[in-house]
């Protein structure tokens, strides 16, 4: 039983914090509702136009807005009120989805405003992501993080999982305005729970928002190669694996157009059941080791689904490609949580928005442009190999990342002795 106990998720900073309590709440029911609209816009764009590239495009428009409101949003995390931004960009999002859901009601739906809708929600996730991620460590204790990040993913992959899997449903049961019309109702809810969350101000050493501070963020995160190898190698296995765009086809090819939701939904069951069972997370001390390894068996995964022509084995591979990329994303967000100090950490969560964002975002593109020029199989399979080779030359040309060690590493030992500090400081002003 204790062996079984070490590997089960630690649900502590749920029991131990009220304001991570309602933000994981929110983010829950925001999320449900996000994914049911993801799944809504591609399909949307493919009954109109029934192209590739079209649905192909709908990932491309995202990408300015997603670079340079991503960067902005990271430099506002570190002078604002993280809450209050939350609860902005939560509300402009459901401005945006009800854009679309009146959009979709009118006989002749405009595909250019659709496009540029998708622009908007680049950019109000660019705005409103850096701030979500640099929340974390002023919500729960420093100990407790490795915990909270655990419970972060398990919050968005059952988002995930079950978002577009009820999306899928809905869209075939009913029409796509239903898709949109619950995400509506969702963020509804997410705003009334995010109202419960308590302030969170900005650190005493943050810096007014300005160029001169967005670039202080950049020099830092390129001046430390063990952060620079968890973007370059998250970048590089998204924008070379990631094979979403295709879905709507895919589920075509295999004679199964039934089955489009659970295509979105197979790498999210691998990686909710490696969520399930990552207290182990807490005792591996080579991240930097874990995270290469991650991103290999991603492309492998995806390599393979590639040239298989079965259903079942598909969603496997699929599967397992999540539960990878699962590894992967819970030892780069401890890794960042644990060593980046609080009043750099808004700018440089906007920096990780871009590499865990842009790479999917413009690998929807590749993969479409592949697949449009080759075939659906060769776009998969070619993206998967190359992804392994990349990977594997970055961690040879980044040794400090490769060789990372949470329990020597410079930078992961003086964030632990700042908390410790803080944290007796607190615990001493309490008790008098």
């Amino acid at each position: 039983m204790a062996k079984t106990a070490r590997f089960a998720i630690d649900i502590t900073p749920l029991k131990k914090y009220r304001d991570f309590r309602y933000l994981w709440a929110s983010g829950l029911i925001s999320t449900l509702g996000s994914m049911i609209t993801y799944v809504a816009i591609p399909f949307q764009i493919k009954e109109m136009t029934h192209s590739y590239m079209a649905v192909g495009l709908s990932g491309a428009v995202e990408l300015v807005p997603l670079i340079v409101f991503g960067l902005y949003g990271g430099v506002l995390a570190d002078a604002v009120d993280r809450k209050k931004m939350i609860w902005a960009t939560e509300a402009a999002a459901l401005l945006a989805t009800t854009t679309l859901l009146i959009n979709s009601m009118q006989m002749r739906p405009s595909l250019v405003l659709v496009y540029i809708v998708a622009g908007l929600f680049a950019a109000v996730d660019g705005m409103q992501r850096p701030s979500a991620n640099a929340i974390l460590p002023r919500l729960v204790g420093h100990a407790d993080l490795p915990a909270a990040s655990a419970l972060l993913s398990l919050r968005s992959q059952v988002g995930v999982i079950a978002g577009p899997a009820i999306g899928g449903v809905i869209i075939a049961s009913f029409t796509v305005s239903a898709g949109y019309g619950v995400d509506v109702i969702t963020y509804i809810i997410s705003l009334l729970l995010l109202w419960k969350v308590g302030s969170v101000p900005p650190n005493e050493k943050a810096e007014k928002p300005s160029l001169a501070a967005l670039f202080a963020g950049l020099k830092y995160a390129v001046g430390r190669q063990d952060l620079l190898g968890t973007y370059l190698v998250d970048l590089a296995a998204m924008f070379f694996a990631m094979p979403n765009a295709l879905f709507p086809f895919w589920a075509d090819h295999l004679g199964a157009p039934w089955a489009l939701g659970f295509l979105y939904a197979a790498g999210t069951v691998g990686a909710i059941l490696m969520t399930l069972t990552s207290g182990w997370i807490n005792t591996y001390r080579f991240h930097g080791r874990a995270i290469t390894l991650a991103a290999i068996g991603w492309g492998a995964a995806i390599a393979l689904a590639g040239i298989v022509h079965s259903l079942i084995w598909v969603l496997l591979l699929l599967a397992i490609a999540g539960a990878s990329d699962m590894v992967s994303a819970l030892f780069r967000s401890t890794l960042w949580n644990q060593t980046i100090p609080d009043e750099l950490r808004g700018r440089l969560s906007g920096i990780e928005l871009l590499s865990y964002s842009v790479g999917p975002l413009a690998g929807q593109l590749r993969a479409a442009s592949i697949a449009s020029a080759t075939s659906l199989s060769f776009s998969v399979t070619s993206g998967g190999v190359i992804c392994i080779v990349v990977v594997l030359l970055l961690a040879s040309f980044l040794p400090k990342f490769r060789r990372y060690d949470v329990k020597t590493n410079e930078f992961a030992v003086a964030e632990r002795e700042k908390r410790k500090s803080a944290e007796q400081i607190n615990n001493f002003d309490e008790s008098s």
